[in-house]
């Protein structure tokens, strides 16, 4: 059997971090659909359809793995993809708290559908997209926590050339 797998996610922006377990997903996986969510409770930097371009640009190497949006619950969007695998990454304890609760959440809502958890590499394990902005707009180097077209965006959002490029 050929596994879908749904990684769900706002990446706002996407960091290498995410980039991390979009590779190994798709490794694992005949398929890795990153699904970048419409959050109506969030405000993000990046439009949704800016978002998905991004993304396509930096996974544009990896064959097997494709870009979408949707809004909703993401079981059910990935039930409407024929997925039976979620994908969520983690970085520290704190965050299987949390992700463990959706995963029993999601389990109550779609019975066949698992979440698969992987771990982020420690050089990653202090990223976040929120960590990105702030360096970003505060001036600093971030050419290490994200792809050069994520640099280049968040410059142009931020509308001056102050976010250095680090040695």
């Amino acid at each position: 059997m050929e596994l879908i797998a749904v990684y769900p996610g706002s990446f706002d922006p996407i960091t290498f971090g995410h980039l991390d377990i979009i590779t190994r997903s798709s490794a694992l996986f005949a398929e890795v659909i990153v699904a970048v969510v419409r959050n109506p409770q969030k405000t993000p930097l990046f439009t949704l359809e800016e978002r998905v371009e991004q993304i396509k640009e930096v996974v544009a190497h990896l064959p097997n793995v494709r870009v979408d949006s949707f809004t909703g619950l993401t079981v059910n969007y990935a039930q409407m993809q024929g997925a039976r695998v979620l994908i969520r990454g983690l970085r520290a304890v704190s965050d299987f708290e949390l992700e463990l609760q959706m995963a029993h959440i999601n389990k109550t809502l779609a019975k066949d559908i698992e979440t698969v958890f992987l771990t982020t590499k420690t050089e990653y394990s202090f990223l976040s997209s929120s960590v990105v902005k702030e360096i970003a707009r505060l001036g600093g180097a971030i050419d290490h926590l994200v792809p050069p077209s994520i640099v280049a965006a968040l410059e142009c959002r931020y509308g001056n050339k102050s976010v250095k490029i680090s040695d």
